[in-house]
């Protein structure tokens, strides 16, 4: 896969596709290019039948990711012109993460912050070590977050959190993300990895259109009935009645042994 950077790193191993923030000697913080090239990564795991679960983690033990970087910004947004182009590039990274129908894992060590915040909270699950940190602070730099980024936040903390975490602008630790549920789980911090990958591996496992289902089905929960688009939804549960994998777990369940389910 040619990502026209070395700064986003991508690999497959055991149903698990992981992406990688590659730019730890500035914690990782997200430049154009990553941004360019973070929906590239998506759309092949989306379209890899063998990939059944994807993790998002930073480079090395500082960060996950430390926001944008701003020392590209001179060039990147220095006008109008090239402000839109930046931004159109991180929000179609942000909504690939989004949309992607397979669950995504943010593996989280050490620093969160700003923009690495938002990324985390368009993953369906946060895992971070215990010495993490997170931050969104905008109101000590002045700049204003859109709407959307504030609605994700709120949906997942509630408002009373979410005005905490941006009228103070204050660092939070991981026990304080957990009790806000802006992550689900804080385990130690050298037991992370091979946490995640266990965890990871629990949901590769099992039925990839049950899981399918199962995340439009949660998507649309939190929208306004409107707005839910109940034929694509019923498509997707009417799929895994009709897919050999029911069968396969009908079939292992009476047997007593652990099913194999191949999507389809």
């Amino acid at each position: 896969m040619d990502l026209g950077t070395t700064k986003m790193l991508a690999r497959k191993e055991g149903g698990i596709g992981w992406m990688i923030f590659n730019q730890p000697e500035k914690r990782n913080a997200v430049s154009y290019e990553m941004w360019v090239a973070i929906p590239k990564i998506i759309a092949d795991f989306e379209a890899d039948p063998n990939v059944r679960v994807i993790v998002l983690t930073g480079a090395g033990d500082k960060a996950f990711v430390s926001g944008a970087d701003i020392s590209e910004f001179d060039k990147k947004r220095d006008r109008e012109e090239t402000i839109k182009i930046y931004d159109q590039a991180g929000s179609t990274a942000q909504a690939a993460i989004s949309n992607v129908s397979k669950p995504t894992i943010a593996m989280i060590r050490g620093l969160c912050v700003g923009g690495g915040v938002a990324i985390a909270l368009n993953t369906d699950i946060r895992i971070c070590g215990h010495d993490s940190f997170f931050a969104v602070p905008a109101a000590r730099l002045g700049l204003g977050y859109r709407a959307s980024g504030i609605k994700r936040l709120v949906d997942i903390v509630g408002p009373a959190f979410a005005k905490e975490i941006f009228f103070t602008a204050n660092r939070f630790t991981a026990e304080d993300a957990r009790i806000m549920g802006l992550v689900n789980r804080v385990v130690p911090a050298e037991e992370l990895e091979a946490y995640v990958h266990k965890y990871a591996a629990t949901i590769a496992d099992n039925a990839p259109l049950t899981i399918k289902a199962a995340k439009l089905a949660i998507h649309a929960a939190t929208q306004d009935a409107e707005k839910r688009d109940t034929a694509t939804l019923d498509a997707a549960i009417n799929a895994c009645f009709a897919s050999e994998d029911y069968v396969e777990g009908r079939r292992a369940f009476m047997e007593k042994r652990r099913p194999v389910f191949k999507g389809r």
